[in-house]
C-alpha cells in the first residue's frame, strides 16, 4: 500500500503552508484529510473552497449533515464519517438523525429523508435520476437550488472520501469517540 505523508507547517510546501494554517483557524485543528491533501496543495485549496461555498448554500445545520454523511456512509468513508458526526455534534444536529444517516437508516423527518434520498440517488446513479425522484424531492419542499446544490456537497465529499480511500487517512483523535 502506498504510504502517504501527514504533512504540517514544518514540512509542507510553501504552497500548502498557508492552505494549512487556514485549515488550524478554521477547525482549531490541522486535521489528518488535510494534512494528507498538503501533498497536492490544488486539491486542498480546491476541497476548502468548496467546503466553504456548500456551507453557504440554502441548507440548515441538518441538511449539511444529511448530504454529507449520506455520501460519506454510500461511499464507506472511515475517516469522514466519525469526522462528520463530530462536526454534527458541534453543529447542535439532532444525535437522532446523526444515528440514523451513521446505520443508513430512513430519517424520521419526511423532508430531510426527501434530501437523503435524493442525495443517495445522486451518488448512486451519478446524477441520472429520475423524474420520480425529482418529483419526490420537490414535493417535500425542496426546489431546483437545492437539487444542484448536492451536487455542491458530492463534489466536496468526493474530494475527501477518495483522499481517505487512497491515504487510510487517520481518524483525528478529536473523532476516534465517534468511530463505530
Amino acid at each position: 500500500m502506498t504510504e502517504f505523508t501527514l504533512y504540517t507547517a514544518d514540512n509542507a510546501s510553501e504552497a500548502a503552508k498557508p492552505l494549512l494554517a487556514n485549515s488550524v483557524a478554521a477547525f482549531g485543528m490541522l486535521p489528518n484529510l488535510h494534512a494528507v491533501m498538503a501533498e497536492a496543495p490544488t486539491l486542498l485549496e480546491g476541497y476548502q473552497v468548496l467546503h466553504e461555498l456548500f456551507q453557504k448554500t440554502s441548507f440548515n445545520a441538518e441538511e449539511l449533515t444529511v448530504v454529507w454523511q449520506s455520501i460519506n456512509v454510500e461511499h464507506n468513508c472511515h475517516y469522514c464519517v466519525p469526522a462528520h458526526s463530530g462536526i454534527a455534534e458541534a453543529m447542535k444536529v439532532d444525535q437522532s438523525i446523526v444515528d440514523a444517516l451513521v446505520n443508513n437508516t430512513a430519517l424520521a423527518n419526511p423532508k430531510l429523508e426527501a434530501l437523503r434520498e435524493t442525495t443517495l440517488a445522486m451518488a448512486r446513479e451519478r446524477g441520472v435520476i429520475s423524474d420520480a425522484q425529482i418529483e419526490t424531492f420537490f414535493a417535500a419542499g425542496y426546489g431546483k437550488q437545492q437539487l444542484l446544490e448536492i451536487i455542491l456537497g458530492l463534489s466536496q465529499k468526493v474530494m475527501s472520501n477518495y483522499t481517505n480511500h487512497l491515504a487510510n487517512t487517520p481518524v483525528d483523535n478529536a473523532f476516534k469517540k465517534y468511530v463505530k
